[in-house]
Parts: C-alpha cells; sequence; structure tokens
C-alpha cells in the first residue's frame, strides 16, 4: 500500500473514533451536533422526487429478532433482543416468508444485487466471481440508481468480500480492521481476551495473544468454514469493525444530504467468530439458553446431502453449546445496535422522512438443529428464511405484517418502483412486491425457490462445503411445504427428495416423501418445481 493509501486509512480511522456515536447522551448530542454543523445542505423532498435509500444487509441472521418472535417454533430464539429493529418493525412492513435464492453469502448476494438467479448468474460457490458469466455491461441494483442521478455508497459487506469490485460505487470501503496485521476487516481474527462464560474449543496456550485465521486452522483439520468460535471482548461497540461500518454510514448520510442517495451497509455480524463486547454477551446468559429439541428419529429420513453433523462441532458440551447459541444471539443484538446507530443518524439528519429502508440478511443460519446442524448451506428454514423490513418515507403501513411469499431477488424491481425508476437492460427474474407495502394482505406469489450445491459428507471436518461434484438441492417452498429434489451432479445417481409440512411440522422433523397419502403431492410439487419460477408469479406480475 502506497503513503498516500496508509494516510487516508489513518484519516478515516481518525475520524471513525472521534464521530462514534456513544451511547451517553451528552455524546450524542455533540456528535448530532457536529454533523450537522458539517453536513450538506437538506434538500427539499417533494411526493414526486426520488427517495433516499438505505439499504441495511446482515450476514449470517436468522429470523431470531424479537419481532419475528413466536412466528416459529424455535425455542432457542426466545432469548432474542432487539429492540431497534423491532421498532423498525413497528415503522415499517414486516415480511414473514422471505426467502433467499442460495443459502450461501456469494451466490445470494449476486443474485439479490443483479436481480437474477443462481442458475442465470452462474454462482453457487463463495469463490466464483460475480460476472464471469452476465459480463461487465450488466448494470447491477446499485448501479442503476447510479445511471438514474443517484450517489451510491457502499461500506462493509455488501457483494463478497474479495468480489466487492464487482459492484461499482460511487464511494466504496470496507470496515476497519481489529486484527492489528491488517487494515481492513476479513473475518477469522480472535482477540486474546474472552470475557464469556463458557470458552469455545479453540482456546489454547497462546490464544491469550490473538489467533489469526491461519492459527485457527492450524489447529483443527478444517480448510474452510471456521470452528464455532466466540470471544467477549473489552472492546467499544463502536470501534468493533461493524461500528466503524455503522459510523461512516451516518458520515455518508450527512455528506450527501442535497441529492439522493442508495446507501448500502453491510453488517458482517452474526457471521463467524462471534466475537464482541461483553456487554451484548451479558444480555445472553448461557444458562437461560434451551437447545432445539432432537427428536430420535428425526435424521434418519433425511437424504444424506441433507444435513452433516461435523466432528468438532459435536464435541462441544451441551454448556458450550448453549454458549454458543447466547454467542450468536449477543452479536445479533450487536448489530441491532448498529442498525439503531443508523437509524437515529437518519433521523439526527433530517432525512427519516426522505429515506426507503430495507433490513434484510443474505441467509439464515444453523443453531444445532437436526442433531447438530450449524452454518448455512441447508434447505431447512433455518437456512432459507430470512427477515425483512421495509420502512417507507411516508410511514405507510407502519406495523403490517405481510404473509405473502416473497424472495431477495424481488428487491431490484422492488427498490426500482419504489423510486420511480425504468426497469434496467436486463431482463429481471424477480417480481415487485411494492403491492405488498399498499396492500401487505393481498394474494401474492405461491412458491419460493432455492438452491445449494453440497457433498455427501463422511462426518469429517474437510468434506461438508461445496464442490462441483455432489448434489444440487433444489427446492420449492410454499405456504405450507418444502420440496426439495437432491439431484446428483454427476447424473449417475438417485434423486434424492424431501417433503415437509410446516404447518404441521414447522421444525421438519418427519420426511414425507414416502407417505402414501401424500404420493399426489409429491408429484404435483415435483411438477411445479420443474416448471420453475415463471409459473409461481403473483396474480399482477408483469414478468
Amino acid at each position: 500500500m502506497n503513503r498516500v493509501s496508509k494516510l487516508t486509512t489513518l484519516v478515516w480511522a481518525l475520524l471513525t473514533a472521534v464521530l462514534c456515536v456513544s451511547s451517553f447522551a451528552q455524546t450524542a448530542d455533540r456528535t448530532a451536533r457536529f454533523l450537522l454543523e458539517t453536513a450538506a445542505p437538506l434538500r427539499e423532498v417533494q411526493d414526486e422526487d426520488p427517495p433516499n435509500v438505505l439499504f441495511i444487509i446482515v450476514d449470517d441472521l436468522n429470523t431470531a429478532l424479537g419481532s419475528y418472535i413466536g412466528s416459529g417454533a424455535r425455542p432457542h430464539y426466545a432469548t432474542a433482543s432487539t429492540p431497534n429493529l423491532d421498532r423498525l418493525a413497528a415503522q415499517g412492513i414486516r415480511f414473514e416468508n422471505a426467502f433467499v435464492q442460495n443459502p450461501l453469502c456469494n451466490p445470494s448476494r449476486a443474485s439479490l444485487l443483479s436481480g437474477l438467479r443462481p442458475n442465470t448468474v452462474d454462482v453457487h460457490t463463495t469463490g466464483t466471481w460475480p460476472r464471469h458469466k452476465i459480463g461487465d455491461e450488466l448494470r447491477m441494483l446499485p448501479e442503476h440508481f447510479h445511471d438514474h442521478g443517484y450517489f451510491t455508497g457502499r461500506v462493509g459487506k455488501v457483494g463478497h468480500n474479495s468480489f466487492e469490485g464487482a459492484v461499482n460505487w460511487d464511494e466504496s470501503k470496507f470496515a476497519l480492521s481489529r486484527d492489528p496485521a491488517q487494515l481492513f476487516h476479513t473475518p477469522g481474527y480472535l482477540p486474546g481476551d474472552d470475557l464469556s462464560q463458557v470458552r469455545d474449543n479453540t482456546w489454547k496456550e497462546g490464544s491469550e495473544n490473538g489467533m489469526s485465521r491461519r492459527d485457527i486452522f492450524a489447529g483443527s483439520s478444517r480448510t474452510l468454514s471456521l470452528p464455532l468460535t466466540w470471544r467477549a471482548t473489552r472492546e467499544s461497540p463502536p470501534m468493533t469493525p461493524d461500528g466503524t461500518t455503522a459510523t461512516r454510514i451516518i458520515q455518508l448520510m450527512a455528506e450527501n444530504r442535497d441529492k439522493p442517495f442508495f446507501l448500502a451497509a453491510g453488517l458482517h455480524k452474526p457471521h463467524q467468530p462471534w466475537v464482541g463486547p461483553v456487554e451484548f454477551f451479558d444480555q445472553h446468559p448461557a444458562e437461560n439458553i434451551v437447545l432445539p429439541p432432537i427428536p430420535a428419529s428425526d435424521r434418519s429420513d433425511s437424504p444424506a446431502p441433507s444435513t452433516l453433523v461435523l466432528e468438532d462441532d459435536a464435541a462441544h458440551s451441551e454448556l458450550q453449546k448453549k454458549q454458543a447459541i447466547a454467542a450468536y444471539h449477543a452479536m445479533v443484538t450487536m448489530a441491532d445496535h448498529h442498525v439503531g446507530r443508523m437509524l437515529k443518524g437518519l433521523e439526527d439528519l433530517g432525512l427519516a422522512d426522505s429515506t426507503i429502508v430495507v433490513f434484510t440478511s443474505d441467509h439464515g443460519f444453523q443453531l444445532n438443529e437436526h442433531g447438530g446442524l450449524w452454518r448455512k448451506q441447508f434447505q431447512f428454514d433455518e437456512s432459507i428464511r430470512v427477515p425483512l423490513i421495509v420502512r417507507l418515507p411516508d410511514g405507510r403501513g407502519a406495523g403490517s405484517v405481510s404473509e405473502g411469499i416473497v424472495e431477495l431477488v424481488d428487491l431490484y424491481p422492488t427498490l426500482i418502483d419504489l423510486a420511480s425508476l425504468p426497469n434496467p437492460a436486463h431482463d429481471l427474474e424477480g417480481s415487485s412486491f411494492e403491492p405488498l407495502l399498499d396492500d401487505p394482505g393481498s394474494p401474492w406469489k405461491s412458491a419460493a425457490f432455492s438452491q445449494s450445491r453440497r457433498m455427501v459428507g463422511s462426518g469429517s471436518t474437510n468434506s461438508p462445503l461445496i464442490n462441483e461434484e455432489g448434489y444440487d438441492g433444489q427446492s420449492i417452498r410454499t405456504a405450507r411445504y418444502r420440496y426439495t429434489q437432491w439431484m446428483p451432479l454427476d447424473g449417475e445417481r438417485d434423486i434424492l427428495v424431501e417433503l415437509y409440512d410446516l404447518e404441521q411440522d414447522p421444525m421438519e422433523y418427519n420426511n414425507l416423501k414416502d407417505d402414501p397419502a401424500h404420493a399426489d403431492l409429491v408429484a404435483e410439487l415435483s411438477a411445479r418445481l420443474d416448471r420453475g419460477w415463471q409459473g409461481e408469479l403473483p396474480p399482477s406480475s408483469g414478468n
């Protein structure tokens, strides 16, 4: 890195420290005054003028939010604490049935940013360049807003780590790193202190000096995803990586009040490792966690690629598993804290009444369900269902809940409709759900589609992740059922099938694919899956 770049990074770090929004009212007031004194003039926004957009996407978040508790039989979600997101849901429209197109970071984000489905983008792995098939000319969602007069800014993880360059922004920044060896945040570093109640199994002699990603992997047989890891630290919340993201987003709001903007905040947590200030861990005592129930027959009828319990995950004690879930909830509460800071920034800067706020996640996360599943890439609801909240500037629909099935691929057409922008040059493969914002109870699309590629795991820690060999799990998710066909990528093995009745079995314990009473339903859903998303469009869709 050249001298100028290093100086720029240092200046940004100093500004971040100065502008951190403290929980103390006096500091918050001083920060707000400082921002207002140096902010761009506030544009006057009339009804026909383009609204601003604040797009907040978090990583690995399932529906363990306060506003979603009660919408699913998951006792291990009960301690979720998300007051800012609950307030946002009360001010906006909460979508009960929002689904991703692939429960893995890069494929999911490539899909929602392009408005295309994974098979069209041809991105199924973490290591695939998002434009390798669609080319450089296709206009991603923020690029389309830029083309129509918007300032666009990205801070944090919005694309996928090293692939952030696949999308052009007017301003693009990474979160600052807590790793002293790196300027920008990449997942994997573990600080040397841990104030959690129970330590994870990565802790060893020398860990008190901090552990790099390489150190973590050196102590395990893993090669890709991290083992279950957490640390409760003495950090100040604004100085965590996500804290720097929130601060910089507030700065961009202030600097661009005089024009329409599309700002995207990518919060990394609750992605692994679960590292954050102890004050968030203290809100989630491990002893308050109830582990998810595990019926004895749960996995006996599950196809091999649909589940995989890893040896090092299973090696954790019951108390450690409770602590792991508590650590996850702590990270969700920390993300909620930073969302609250950004929403407060909108209010302090006079932007709340002119800004569309969208909150969602790239996919869900398993928390020891089905005999010990963790992480994502499964087709269970914990992996493919995500929170989605939309708050409109005029307060329309405040506090409403829509049961309509929506997909993240629908965000591109929805946002350009809300901003009254023309369609892009390429054909979008989602449907604008703007009608649900006007009438959350309207009839809507009859199914969502998701897929993921997996190997048949041997149970070792090296065999669970995506590979070009194995199976492609293709799902259709209706209001009541989830039907999945695991298609062998070599074409030489049998197709493996799952069918769950989520009305009677919301945790997806009982695979009904061999039940004679459901034979006709299996045939029907198989045909609908083969027909694809075009056959499940909402009644009013122009697709």
